[in-house]
């Protein structure tokens, strides 16, 4: 066996051997635990776990390097701190209320010899505060540029601003991020700019934080804006279809941010204008041919003025049937009926006297075939005389 290959096999020998006996390939004694992340407020259980305890008893200790618990024994006074499970080959503690400031590395030891230790991490997320909106002052004008701002405070990691209009996302700024005073959490910022139309009036603007810690539950303030902007009107008639002799209103509906406070109606043609009012509906007690033509109504206020147009087109009367006409039409359409059933009646009565007549006939010349001559009549008489009958034959 060559050098190299003598080297190789005592490398084995030592990595699977150690003196007295000992299998470091699969070391039992080795203790194991795992990180763990929990909000603060909330509680983190710490297990520790080991095959081959050895007759040792298994600790936990903080980052501090404090003992919390030494097997089923508390080592520090801490009431959030509370034991779980203590047997031969397992500790688990848990912690609860946890702080920002207990985030760090903690320690399972068991005390053989060499003593093996394992390291758990625990990862305190910060909860971000609800978010404040800030920038809108008072109602704007339609068309008008605004800017909001929106800023939390507290998360753990950094957390994450995003805006809405309704159910429209809005592109605001990239987030910007600010350490604390502590040392340990963040506030996050972010702005938005729009330019404002009549259909945001009334509307939301909606500044949500995203973080892991609040596990999809939502997290907003929402900024109520008002825009003011200039009126509209259209006119609407009552009756739709109106006729000679009517009642008929025109109502001007008006829309805007004020609301229209007054109404000007004119007719083209007609000088000086017909109504002015802070009622909205122009009335016509009764309808002539002559009020015909193009009405106009103007929405007044204090942002402006709009103009709405309506053609009336006066229709000639319709006539109106009498009470006397209707009662007249119902007995005539009772009437008619009654000898339309007389006459299916009749046409059935004619048709069955008509087959049943047929029918005599045809009996009648069968019998004049048999019976005798017109010109031959027997006639039987009988006597009265006993022991025999004297009988007459009479030819006719």
């Amino acid at each position: 066996m060559g050098a190299p290959s003598a080297l190789a096999l005592l490398l084995l020998l030592a990595c699977c051997w150690a003196p007295g006996g000992a299998n470091l390939s699969q070391d039992d004694s080795q203790p194991w635990t795992s990180d763990e992340t929990v909000v603060a407020g909330g509680t983190v259980v710490l297990k520790c776990q080991v095959k081959d305890h050895e007759d040792s008893s298994l600790q936990w200790s903080n980052p501090a390097q404090q003992t919390l618990y030494f097997g089923e024994k508390r080592a520090l006074r801490d009431n959030r701190i509370q034991l779980v499970s203590s047997t031969p080959h397992e500790l688990s503690i848990s912690i609860s209320n946890v702080a920002l400031a207990d985030e760090g590395e903690y320690t399972c030891s068991i005390f053989t010899m060499p003593v093996r230790t394992a390291k758990s991490l625990v990862t305190v997320l910060g909860i971000p505060q609800k978010p404040i909106i800030t920038g809108y002052k008072s109602s704007l004008r339609e068309k008008d540029t605004m800017t909001l701002n929106c800023h939390s405070s507290g998360s753990k990691p950094a957390a994450q601003l995003t805006w809405r209009k309704g159910d429209q996302e809005l592109h605001g700024e990239p987030t910007r991020i600010q350490e604390d005073s502590n040392g340990k959490t963040f506030t996050v910022s972010s702005s938005v700019t729009l330019q404002v139309t009549r259909e945001d009036d009334g509307a939301d603007i909606v500044c949500s934080v995203n973080h892991e810690s609040l596990k999809g539950a939502d997290r907003s303030t929402s900024q109520h804006i008002e825009v003011l902007y200039t009126p509209t009107a259209m006119i609407r008639p009552d009756p739709p279809h109106p006729r000679e002799g009517q009642k008929l209103s025109l109502h001007c509906e008006g829309r805007g941010n004020p609301v229209p406070q007054k109404y000007l109606w004119m007719k083209e043609g007609s000088d000086p204008p017909l109504k002015t009012t802070q009622e909205s509906a122009l009335i016509f007690p009764f309808l002539n041919k002559s009020d015909s033509g193009i009405y106009g109504c103007t929405a007044i206020s204090n942002m402006g003025s709009y103009t709405a147009y309506f053609t009336l087109n006066v229709n000639d009367p319709s006539p109106v049937p009498s009470s006397s006409s209707t009662y007249h039409a119902i007995i005539g359409g009772i009437v008619a009926f009654i000898v339309f059933l007389l006459l299916i009646l009749l046409i059935f009565l004619g048709h069955y006297l008509i087959r049943h007549k047929g029918t005599y006939l045809t009996h009648e010349a069968k019998g004049s075939d048999d019976a005798p001559d017109a010109d031959t009549a027997i006639i039987n008489a009988e006597g009265g005389q006993s022991g025999g009958d004297d009988k007459k034959e009479y030819f006719i």
